[in-house]
């Protein structure tokens, strides 16, 4: 169900009922997408209050009396830095998977799949392209075979292939999404959470972020 809703209360109980169609599965698996946009540190502009009472119900899911048995928590993001430090306290989200940039050899996989049924001039180097896109994520990549493909077609319609100088084009136009820097504090986050002590019960699945 949707999380967020205008109506008071709304946004609370659609937390109550995925983890209670969560129990009632189980054992299965929850995963939260941009976890940030829904456990977003408290306070943080939130006039309303809404933000403040969805953490306030996530988090008594989690230390609920309703263990959660044989149910994982997994919450991905690309801002742990602005989640609630309550969200990451042993017992609730124990460990932290920092998932790196792709290296050469997963944007040579990720290049293959993205121009599989793209008709690709002779020219066309996918292990340079590779070389080429250090630093970008899966989606960078997509983007950028996207952005090739119509700068082939560009005031010519006509199905032609698409040549290395419109993979160059296109790199002046896409961009790495991730910084250095990005890459850099992302693991510095990772590394400090992963320094909490999780708990003991052997019964409950640790969550990860």
């Amino acid at each position: 169900p949707e999380i967020f809703n205008k109506y008071v209360g709304e946004s609370e109980k659609a937390i109550r009922e995925i983890f209670k169609k969560a129990r009632q599965t189980a054992p299965c698996v929850l995963f939260f997408d941009e976890i940030d946009a829904i456990m977003g540190a408290r306070g943080m502009r939130d006039e309303t209050g809404v933000s403040q009472r969805i953490v306030n119900q996530f988090l008594a899911e989690l230390d609920g009396m309703q263990s959660l048995q044989n149910v994982l928590v997994i919450g991905a993001t690309n801002r742990a830095d602005i989640l609630d430090p309550a969200v990451l306290r042993p017992g609730r989200f124990d460990s932290i998977v920092f998932v790196p940039p792709p290296d050469r050899d997963a944007r040579i996989e990720i290049l293959k799949v993205h121009t599989k049924k793209m008709p690709l001039a002779d020219d066309v180097s996918i292990d340079k392209l590779a070389d080429m896109t250090e630093g970008f994520s899966g989606a960078d990549i997509e983007g950028l075979t996207r952005e090739a493909a119509m700068a082939a077609v560009r005031g010519d319609w006509k199905v032609k292939p698409v040549e290395m100088k419109h993979f160059e084009e296109a790199m002046e136009e896409v961009r790495p999404s991730i910084s250095n820097d990005d890459v850099k504090r992302f693991m510095e986050i990772a590394e400090q959470v992963k320094k909490r002590q999780p708990r003991k019960e052997s019964d409950v699945l640790p969550g990860y972020v």
